[in-house]
């Protein structure tokens, strides 16, 4: 009799234990998609505020070019990501698809995909502020000093924005390779999330003694 109840007590606890499992990687892939939808306002925010720079007549027309084309690319790829988590609702446990934007699993991440563009946004944003005189030559200019605190807000939402995406992205990775994980597979087939790895700093390492993930391009 004895030994059943142990057994019994075993059984009861491995499947409280199992639960609580299930519960955390339910958990850890909602707080991944609502950091992924925090990091897609902050893309759209900055290309939005780059294309606005770009048609605002503050640049030269050859500048303003390269960093409209950057910026529209931009949006055509974050355009490209709408409607990617249809169908895949439901929390991390069997059913859960929570996991599935990420590079080569099908979501943004990846060369090919929306890094790139938004790697290339950066560089062209890096090429205008990095122009000999640019900003003493918008001194005065109305709305400059506005335009340029809003960018170098998105651009600073970005970094930010990414940094969360990428620890929740660790932490999912981290709890899907456990062993019971893996072999009760409690994360169903939702496929292991990527990290989304693009340049994000519009100011390069050591320049005016700032980090490279700072922007700081007014002041």
């Amino acid at each position: 009799m004895i030994p059943a109840i142990i057994v019994v007590v075993v059984v009861a606890m491995l499947g409280v234990y199992v639960s609580w499992r299930a519960g955390r990687l339910d958990r850890l892939h909602a707080r991944l998609e609502a950091r992924r939808a925090a990091l897609d306002v902050a893309l759209v925010r900055r290309s939005s505020v780059a294309l606005e720079l770009a048609s605002s007549g503050l640049l030269d027309p050859a500048t303003s070019l390269l960093l409209a084309s950057a910026a529209h690319d931009a949006r055509s790829a974050q355009n490209g990501q709408e409607g990617w988590g249809a169908g895949h609702g439901g929390g991390g446990g069997q059913n859960s698809g929570h996991a599935g934007r990420g590079g080569q699993n099908g979501g943004p991440g990846g060369e090919g995909g929306q890094e790139l563009p938004e790697s290339d946004l950066t560089r062209a944003l890096r090429a205008v502020f990095g122009q000999p005189g640019f900003r003493d030559s918008l001194n005065g200019t109305e709305g400059a000093e506005e335009l340029l605190t809003e960018l170098e807000g998105a651009a600073h939402q970005v970094f930010l924005a990414r940094k969360f995406y990428n620890d929740a992205v660790a932490a999912t990775r981290a709890a899907r390779r456990t062993p019971l994980v893996r072999l009760l597979r409690l994360a169903g087939g939702a496929p292991l999330p990527d990290f989304f790895e693009i340049e994000d700093s519009l100011v390069g390492t050591g320049e005016a003694g700032q980090g490279a993930d700072m922007p700081h391009l007014t002041g």
